[in-house]
């Protein structure tokens, strides 16, 4: 029976990788980076448990990919571990950051082999530059890299970090408290990625899959007197709008659904509940550009969308081009890959009557190619 728990921490917010992807969303073939991390260490220790500790919106994707335990991080590094450990009963746990993504199998397994040796089992690298401590030359000889992963006991994990003091590892927590802190040898394939120099440095990861992704939205809602309306963010001439909590532009709404279902990432009343009132009379224009920078950070990048309009009245037509320059400039993507259709109900049901619009959305995915950064 396992009696060590597996902490990752990726509640960042990758400031320092100058990117719009966030680094835990980089993805490695179909699988972004943070499950690549989790998946490694499941297949070389049992844990009793694997816990990642990362913010409540990646956490709510995170759990459709696998069924690990999801913590959400706090405003610091220990803040984040610190509310892991609450859920951590075994005797030991190994911490460990999502950024470092490449840690070999033999590191890992020397650490766990060490776990009787101190309060805290900590991997090292020697230093083999000439060092200096302001205008002097230090002894490298007495100097060493910290890595992670970090083995400690839970017991005395959890008392050193009761305090107000900020350690930057767990190995300082611990010694701060006089326990022993033994040093393994570490690797230096186990890099951290920082900046986005560092992606060279990883040879564990690859390019991410040329797979697209589509999904489908639709939506549908009913007239209403003395409102204005707005289709694909363009302001229609009638002298009527849409009945819904938001401004109800029902065209916008499909196309968030398709892109989201692209991404798995559920639907538009998921993300924006009409029980909201933060969200009463919204410009659909906000939601759309909220979506496509959920979409980015998560590593995805728009290919092309098409939207089907279902509409006795108003006449479509005279609209169109400026629906595909608007959809086109909100998605960030060029006006050849909006392709915006419309077609009647022949006169048939509601839409027939003229008393609402249904819209049917497609859209393509793919994954973010960081190799060109």
């Amino acid at each position: 029976m396992s009696d060590t728990t597996l902490i990752l921490l990726g509640a960042g917010n990758s400031t320092r990788f100058e990117s719009n992807v966030k680094k835990q969303w980089l993805y490695t073939g179909e699988v972004p980076l943070w499950l690549h991390v989790a998946e490694h260490f499941d297949k070389i220790a049992n844990f009793t448990q694997v816990i990642i500790v990362s913010s409540s919106e990646d956490i709510t994707l995170m759990k459709s990919f696998a069924p690990f335990t999801y913590i959400e991080g706090g405003s610091s590094r220990q803040a984040s571990l610190s509310n892991a450990l609450q859920q951590v009963t075994s005797e030991y746990v190994l911490v460990s950051d999502i950024a470092r993504c490449c840690i070999p199998q033999d590191m890992i397994e020397r650490i766990l082999a060490a776990k009787e040796k101190g309060s805290c089992i900590v991997p090292t690298l020697p230093v083999t530059d000439t060092l200096y401590l302001g205008d002097s030359p230090i002894n490298r000889e007495q100097v060493k890299i910290i890595q992670t992963p970090q083995l400690s006991v839970t017991k005395t994990l959890k008392e050193a970090l009761r305090t107000e003091q900020l350690f930057t590892d767990d190995s300082s927590a611990v010694a701060s408290m006089g326990e022993k802190v033994h040093f393994v040898e570490g690797s230096v394939q186990a890099h951290k990625l920082t900046t986005i120099a560092d992606l060279q440095k990883l040879s564990c990861i690859k390019a991410p899959s040329t797979k697209t992704l589509t999904g489908f939205g639709l939506d549908i809602h009913p007239f209403e007197e003395n409102k204005e309306m707005f289709l694909c963010g363009v302001k229609i001439d009638v002298d009527y709008g849409f009945k819904a909590h938001s401004d109800g532009d029902v065209a916008i709404h499909a196309l968030i659904d398709a892109l989201l279902g692209a991404a798995g990432m559920g639907d538009i009343g998921e993300l924006y509940p009409d029980t909201d009132e933060s969200y009463a009379g919204v410009d659909s224009k906000k939601l759309l550009t909220d979506t496509v920078n959920k979409l980015k950070t998560h590593g995805y990048e728009i290919g092309n969308v098409d939207l089907t309009i279902l509409a006795q009245a108003p006449k479509i037509l005279p609209y169109k081009e400026e629906m595909r320059k608007t959809v086109a400039s909100l998605l960030g993507i060029r006006q050849n890959f909006v392709n915006i259709k419309a077609t009647t109900a022949e006169k048939l049901g509601f839409i027939g009557r003229k008393e609402g619009i249904t819209v049917h959305a497609v859209a393509n995915l793919t994954y973010f190619n960081w190799k060109n950064l």
